[in-house]
């Protein structure tokens, strides 16, 4: 037998009242509408629900039975309302993008730019997190997308769509130490000076628990905020760096690079891109439209 979440909570409203025009009411039927819906349930049922009498009625035991499940049932239905609403975006509210420090240069930005003007009526919140952290908020349902590298979406089950290669090279100023080299294991890279992100960097982070704690301690002549400048620094010949190849490939007013594979598994990387739970499970075609314009920036950058 099925039920109808009016007839129960009409069921409810009569046992509460001990009247079925009371009940009525508070249901916001009427009586013959709601005493045709009584006496439904009964028919299905197969039994009386309800003992009628000169004063009002009162339920029989299956009829105490039916009102003792229906407010389970009831309660049930108000749980899984909020569980599915928590997934709904509200009127207006803006996408949520998350990505590490490598993806925030250049292909983070120039995927926004473009959407944003594609899209005027939807605002987009950025924020930097490690790849770590952003897939636990992606998991979480607090997020829309993110940009992840391929391992970690992997190790965190996410289901990822590749965005571009992420692999680590080193930079450094033409005629210096990594002239005429095509490959540098990192212990060598740390002898020489070097140029960096803030330790707090997510890629910066990455690289200190990929080396471990008893690996030479970098002298970093300084730390930068962002990749462009790090880079720049390279050039000029402030020092090494260690950065994603894509960024070194960067067009810009930098001068030329010598650029030589770093020498470590752990340098071979790719980009992904992860859906948050909420926008796996609600359609929303902003969050699509927006992981198309990040999927053609990484697929212009990768044919430049």
């Amino acid at each position: 037998m099925r039920y109808d979440f009016t007839d129960l909570r009409l069921f409810l409203h009569v046992v509460a009242e001990g009247s079925i025009t009371a009940g009525a009411e508070r249901a916001n039927l009427s009586l013959p509408s709601a005493s045709a819906r009584i006496r439904a349930l009964e028919h299905h049922a197969r039994v009386d629900l309800l003992v009628r009498g000169r004063r009002g009625v009162r339920p029989t035991p299956a009829g105490a039975a039916l009102a003792r499940h229906a407010r389970e049932v009831l309660d049930h239905a108000i749980r899984l309302d909020g569980a599915i609403a928590s997934y709904v975006r509200p009127v207006g509210a803006p996408l949520s993008l998350l990505a590490g420090s490598s993806a925030m240069h250049d292909l983070v930005p120039r995927a926004l730019a473009s959407f944003l003007l594609a899209h005027p009526d939807v605002d987009v919140d950025v924020a930097e997190h490690r790849s770590g952290d952003t897939a636990r908020l992606l998991r979480d349902g607090q997020a829309d997308l993110g940009v992840v590298l391929g391992e970690v979406a992997a190790e965190a089950g996410l289901a990822a769509e590749t965005l571009c290669d992420d692999s680590l090279v080193v930079i450094g100023a033409p005629g210096g130490p990594l002239s005429g080299r095509e490959a540098v294991p990192y212990a060598e890279v740390v002898e020489h000076p070097m140029v960096g992100l803030q330790d707090t960097a997510p890629l910066q982070v990455a690289l200190a628990e990929h080396v471990g704690p008893t690996a030479a301690v970098p002298r970093h002549r300084t730390r930068a905020a962002h990749l462009g400048t790090v880079v720049a620094l390279a050039a000029a010949g402030a020092g090494l760096a260690i950065v994603p190849r894509r960024v070194a490939s960067v067009p810009g007013p930098r001068g030329r690079l010598d650029v030589c594979d770093l020498a470590e598994p752990w340098a071979l990387r790719s980009l992904t891109l992860c859906r948050g739970s909420r926008s796996a499970t609600v359609t929303h075609r902003a969050v699509d439209s927006l992981a198309d314009h990040l999927h053609r920036t990484a697929s212009v950058a990768a044919e430049g």
